[in-house]
């Protein structure tokens, strides 16, 4: 839990510093995760995947949302991997996510689109999450 605040804490400082990318009433995902790789891949050929294949076609079918892999600096994180969701606003959220954080059946349609490029992911390997959804004031 200490994670999740510190990285909340860390993402909502740069988002202020940056122009205000992360408004009152926009909902920020933190997802603290532990990589687990498969036998032969290498962090660089999973990070490479998740950033440069995943990322993108996430975004096209999740409208609204803004995805980010971020790695721990210092203290507890420190070399440790997590995923930052910005998404615009409540109102998105709820679109995707019911508040227990199940699927809407939105979701549902798309995890068939998105299914082959998780399918992809995981032959790279598979994390565990530590999710936590947090809503600025």
């Amino acid at each position: 839990m200490k994670k999740l605040i510190i990285a909340a804490a860390f993402i909502l400082c740069t988002g202020v510093a940056f122009g205000q990318i992360v408004q009152k009433g926009s909902v920020i995902g933190v997802h603290t995760s532990t990589v687990n790789l498969n036998e032969g891949v290498t962090l660089d050929q999973y990070l490479d995947y998740f950033s440069n294949t995943f990322i993108p076609e996430f975004e096209k079918h999740f409208p609204g949302i803004k995805l980010y892999l971020v790695k721990g600096l210092n203290r507890e994180v420190k070399d440790e991997y997590g995923k930052i969701f910005i998404i615009e606003s409540k109102e998105v959220y709820n679109k995707y996510w019911n508040d227990d954080g199940s699927n809407t059946e939105v979701t549902a349609a798309i995890a068939e689109k998105v299914q082959p490029l998780l399918d992809e992911g995981n032959k790279l390997g598979t994390t565990d999450d530590v999710i936590a959804d947090w809503v600025i004031q």
